[in-house]
């Protein structure tokens, strides 16, 4: 996705778009003119060969942007037709005059009557905008689901209707969009709770507004950018040895649980980490370097044979596999006692959440589920409110924290915090956070700060998922994200 880094609230871009018109003389019908040429080039572009166009337009500027799509698409040949939700007579200002241009070249809008043209190859959504922030009923919610259930692709026009600007809830019922083409700002709705499953392909115009106008708004998330993160990934030097990059010891793998600890290890070793020892039960130890001889493994009967390992580590992992036992409790205060960096993970999260551990020189890496119970709540809170559960993990625990999910994100002590827009729901399988755990740990041992080696974990483990996805993402495990760690470290 050729995107750019901020994310805004609706607030924030509303005030750009102001600013572009009072500011910088670029006319709200020039605005709005440019939003549709940037659809329909999108839309050519995903759609070439679509002869038979139907746009849903509403009340508002966004539906001002479906006629300023229907009117080029008429200029260009394409069969099309508009349903309105209500009679143009309705519009005013901008959406009024878009209309107008639109009638003049004999479009005509017909209120919507109950069914969309079935012979539509391509329908536009220009019912609602970012700023809706009431339940989408009566004929709007008709819309919004007659659109579904139409067989035709849908290009939403900046935000899928129903879908909140800020928050991605779905507003009672949202267009499932196939391509979104979002305007003047990225807006966070579009990557956070139920956003990124209605969005679809995802396109960005400014609209050619000056970076003038977006210098007084503050961000309210930033995304990943992947060549940011391979910047970080400096080539090594001819007379590199494996003492030069650093050395991860995973603890955990309780009784019967080896093979969190293993994948977490094997992620550590193909992210470029020097060595690796797993630190886990008895049982295991002589059955882990089977399967991945390059692990170094250690049965730990007592607190006391984990002592010296910590000494050893550069930055310790404890979690995967570790259990909630009295074993996994004595593992982790000799963990938490040390001074070395701490990624906790899984099991480990859990007893924390227990103790109420106060914050220190750790990563903290919970998915919605762990996040519930570190705060006392519940994982559908979580989901429904991410930026807040994010500000209220830091708050509580300190540290960097790394909220797992579609739409990972990661705090930031230096501005706003990160999002990653990449991954897919093949990754909701057991094992990914485990090998998440191992990047991010193997990034800190070879040098990188927390915060850095958070984002560029969090990046490579979702474009090693992507690639893997190549094949097909239902069925995908751990191991096959593994396997394309190394090609993603040494772009």
């Amino acid at each position: 996705m050729n995107l750019p880094t901020e994310i805004y609230s609706v607030a924030s871009v509303r005030s750009i778009d102001q600013a572009a018109i009072n500011d910088a003389g670029i006319g709200g019908y020039a605005l709005m003119m440019r939003a549709g040429e940037a659809a329909v080039t999108a839309a050519l572009d995903a759609y070439p060969g679509t002869k038979r166009w139907q746009v849903i337009c509403g009340t508002g500027n966004n539906g001002g942007d479906g006629y300023v799509v229907a009117r080029l698409a008429a200029e260009r040949e394409i069969a099309v037709s508009v349903i309105s939700v209500s009679s143009p007579a309705n519009l005013t200002g901008d959406a009024a005059k878009a209309y107008m241009d639109f009638a003049a070249l004999g479009g005509e809008s017909a209120e919507f009557a109950g069914t969309l043209d079935i012979d539509a190859e391509l329908l536009f959504d220009g019912l609602l905008g970012s700023g809706l922030e009431r339940p989408v009923e009566g004929r709007f919610a008709e819309l919004v689901n007659a659109m579904n259930d139409h067989p035709a692709s849908v290009v939403a026009l900046d935000i899928p209707s129903g879908i909140h600007g800020d928050t991605g809830a779905v507003m009672g019922a949202a267009v499932s969009a196939d391509l979104t083409v979002t305007f003047v700002g990225l807006k966070s709705g579009l990557f956070l709770a139920s956003g990124p499953d209605h969005t679809g392909t995802l396109r960005y115009s400014d609209l050619a507004i000056p970076d003038d106008c977006r210098r007084t708004e503050e961000p309210i998330l930033r995304r990943i950018d992947d060549d940011s993160v391979h910047k970080l990934l400096l080539p090594r030097p001819r007379n590199a040895h494996k003492g030069d990059f650093g050395h991860v010891l995973v603890v955990g793998g309780g009784p019967g649980m080896p093979g969190a600890v293993t994948l977490c290890g094997e992620a550590a070793l193909r992210s470029g980490a020097g060595l690796v020892t797993i630190a886990t039960h008895p049982s295991h130890s002589t059955l882990i370097p089977i399967s991945r001889p390059e692990l170094m493994c250690h049965g730990i009967e007592t607190p006391g044979d984990l002592e010296p390992l910590v000494d050893k580590a550069t930055v310790v992992v404890i979690g995967p596999g570790l259990g909630t036992d009295s074993w996994a409790e004595s593992l982790l205060a000799i963990v938490l006692a040390s001074d070395r960096p701490v990624v906790a993970d899984a099991d480990a999260l859990s007893l924390i959440a227990k103790g109420g551990q106060p914050g220190r020189h750790w990563i903290l890496t919970p998915h919605p589920g762990e996040a519930a119970r570190l705060l006392g709540t519940k994982a559908s809170d979580v989901q429904a409110q991410r930026r807040k559960t994010l500000v209220a993990l830091s708050a509580k625990y300190g540290g960097t924290i790394v909220l797992k999910g579609a739409g990972t994100l990661v705090s930031s002590a230096s501005g706003a915090p990160w999002l990653c827009s990449s991954g897919n729901p093949g990754m909701a399988s057991p094992g990914m956070g485990d090998a998440l755990a191992g990047i991010i740990a193997a990034f800190l041992a070879q040098g990188l700060g927390d915060e850095t080696a958070a984002v560029a974990g969090v990046q490579i483990h979702a474009a090693a998922g992507d690639r893997a996805a190549i094949s097909g993402e239902r069925g995908m495990i751990a191991s096959d994200l593994i396997a394309q760690i190394r090609q993603q470290v040494n772009k």
